[in-house]
């Protein structure tokens, strides 16, 4: 399925959402949030996840669902977490919050809806197909966050000339994400500009 396809169709499944919800007053859609950490370090996260559900009609509790699942800092749990939510059979899964969560929903359908919010290459990590065309029942925002790694040490290293020593602090429990920001991180500096 191409991206806009897949967009046209969430947009379409979310327009006819109040119609099924009048339909049989107690059915309402049932979003599943698949977060890696708890509620209260994603406390503006969920604000601006709300917000946007508000600013296309839908407001938790009245026209909406939303079937909260919460690691707690343990990408070890996450794909049971993904696993019960399409059990509950959620109509789409969010999974904001980095590469683990993404990856453990796309394991655990093939026909759920998925969107991701991430700093890692989605491409790369293969979570997706391309940028372009992401293809299956997934697609998302990346911010490549990690390619942009290389520049952070260069600008420590202009605010500390002197230093000879850095280190980089990454995730253990999230391989996907750590290998390529270590990878980045030693390569040699891409150098621009005129000799």
């Amino acid at each position: 399925m191409r991206r806009r396809e897949f967009i046209t169709l969430l947009g379409g499944t979310a327009a006819t959402w109040p119609l099924a919800a009048r339909g049989q007053q107690s059915a309402m859609p049932v979003v599943g949030y698949l977060g890696i950490e708890t509620p209260e370090l994603y406390a503006s996260r969920l604000r601006a996840f709300r917000e946007g559900l508000g600013s296309t009609g839908y407001e938790e509790g009245r026209n909406v669902v939303i079937d909260y699942r919460w690691a707690e800092g343990h990408n070890d749990r996450l794909p049971a977490l993904a696993a019960d939510l399409v059990r509950h059979q959620v109509a789409v899964i969010a999974a904001p919050g980095g590469l683990p969560g993404a990856l453990a929903a796309k394991a655990a359908t093939s026909t759920i809806p998925i969107v991701f919010e991430m700093g890692a290459d989605p491409v790369a990590s293969g979570l997706v197909a391309s940028l372009n065309n992401p293809g299956g029942n997934i697609t998302g925002a990346t911010s490549l966050s990690g390619e942009v790694s290389p520049k952070r040490l260069e600008l420590l290293h202009e605010v500390v000339p002197a230093a000879t020593l850095f280190g980089l602090l990454v995730n253990p429990t999230n391989p996907a994400n750590a290998q390529p920001s270590i990878k980045l991180v030693k390569a040699p500096p891409i150098r621009s500009g005129c000799n």
